[in-house]
């Protein structure tokens, strides 16, 4: 007979939405197995966020090199040393990875190495050993979708774009969202010649729309070539180079392709269905307590349709570890999860874009503003163009925070409270922003708001 461990919570996967359920869980007293078969931490930590990030890094300070003697500051760029950057990377990883672990064991969570599956309501196999949960969670994560290319060879995904050993001279990204226009953004910043292929009229197209244009205003400038309305056809491998063929006849040549087209859910073959789950597409659907139809089984993360986003997933592991505890915690609302973009210019959003707030509202309930960053004084220190846009309904709370620009994502923690909190321009009566700092243009779309504009032209 199999070896049969009991938990209060057994959670299959161990990225932020895994972890965040089995750390809370502990803390809150309750027994948890937490299992992963590849590394605690998952894709954000090991090949999605942080390593994407460091990349980022690398290539803000090389731009910032570029820029060194427009400002007075001697220097020049003279290339990527990737094997010295991917040490970096890697150290960065390799310290969160053992500051990670060291938490989960601190609350007494029992880690399971292996790759678990699910065997009924309230069972996960893994390597033959049983572990059973009062309540079991799935976890398991995403995958980089690849619209059945191989990816071999020349073409590849953000996991062998992270670790690749020299900077590509030319690239086709296949996708303008969010991982396509990062990746445009760094392999620019470190020399290579880029072309996106995008579907939709514009690129990062779940951005409001003002945003998508100002972002292509400044790939334009930077030398980013982007096709947008531009469906891919197929790819043919040569020796040294690939060749994109797109369905309204044009091609394009680079030394690689990379997909970038979104993530899809990682549950194939992992027993869910068999379990009675209902799925969609393989994502696992829930209620808005993040519970499944199967009682005592939730889901947490990229498998649950909506944002696909590593605080998400955190945010989300909360709440299922607190429920499960008996906590009540109200649920969550998704519209209220910031959205951060790191390409240069930086894209920050939460809330409702303009469209959908007039769709939701109607046109004429609805006002926006933009606070333009020529009118902000660090954002001339950095050199930097852009705009904080704010939606409100009419006579009501804002609904909508909309930014891009240097550091626009480190001024995404205001625009959620201001949305999440329903403030209306009132209510930062007697509030001031801290001069001379990116954080003030936000003030002053507020003011503007307000209908009394300061460093705004009428």
């Amino acid at each position: 007979m199999a070896d049969t461990q009991d938990f209060d919570i057994v959670v299959l996967g161990a990225g932020s939405g895994g972890y965040a359920t089995a750390m809370r869980a502990g803390q809150l007293g309750l027994s948890v197995a937490l299992i992963e078969g590849d590394k605690v931490g998952g894709t954000c930590l090991h090949r999605g966020c942080i390593p994407t990030k460091a990349l980022l890094h690398a290539a803000e300070v090389a731009d910032e090199m570029r820029e060194g003697p427009a400002i007075g500051v001697r220097g020049a760029f003279e290339g990527i040393d990737m094997s010295a950057l991917n040490s970096y990377k890697n150290s960065v990883i390799e310290r969160m990875y053992k500051g990670l672990t060291g938490l989960i064991d601190s609350r007494g969570v029992t880690t399971v190495h292996g790759w678990g599956r699910l065997v009924s309501k309230n069972t996960v196999d893994v390597d033959g050993k049983l572990y059973r949960g009062k309540h079991v969670v799935l976890a398991s994560g995403s995958f980089s979708k690849t619209i059945g290319l191989d990816i071999t060879g020349r073409v590849i995904t953000s996991d062998q774009a992270l670790n690749m050993d020299r900077v590509p001279g030319s690239v086709i990204i296949l996708g303008g969202g969010v991982i396509g226009v990062e990746f445009a953004s760094v392999w620019r910043s470190y020399g290579a010649d880029v072309t996106i292929v995008e579907g939709l009229p514009h690129l990062v197209p779940n951005e409001d729309e003002t945003v998508s244009k100002m972002l292509e205003r400044a790939f334009r400038k930077r030398g980013i070539k982007f096709n947008t309305k531009t469906m891919f056809d197929h790819v043919v491998q040569h020796d040294d180079s690939v060749t994109v063929y797109t369905k309204n006849g044009k091609e394009f040549t680079a030394d690689y392709l990379m997909v970038a087209i979104g993530r899809g859910p990682a549950t194939a073959n992992l027993g869910y269905e068999e379990a009675g789950i209902t799925m969609d597409r393989g994502f696992v659907l829930t209620n808005d307590r993040l519970q499944t139809n199967v009682p005592g089984i939730y889901a947490v993360g990229d498998i649950v349709p909506g944002l696909q986003l590593a605080h998400r997933g955190f945010l989300q592991g909360i709440f299922v570890a607190e429920d499960i505890a008996g906590l009540s915690p109200k649920p969550i609302n998704e519209n209220y999860i910031p959205r951060v973009t790191f390409c240069n210019p930086e894209i920050a959003s939460v809330g409702l874009n303009q469209a959908k707030a007039e769709e939701l509202y109607g046109k004429d309930n609805v006002e926006a503003v933009e606070f333009n960053l020529a009118g902000n004084g660090k954002s001339q220190m950095l050199g930097t163009q852009g705009f904080v846009k704010l939606v409100r309904e009419k006579n009501g709370p804002i609904v909508g925070f909309h930014a891009i620009g240097a550091r626009m994502g480190e001024q995404v923690g205001e625009g959620e409270l201001m949305v999440a909190w329903e403030a209306e321009p009132a209510d930062f009566d007697g509030l001031i922003h801290a001069h001379p700092t990116q954080n003030e243009s936000i003030g002053e779309a507020i003011l503007a708001l307000a209908g009394k504009p300061l460093h705004t032209h009428n």
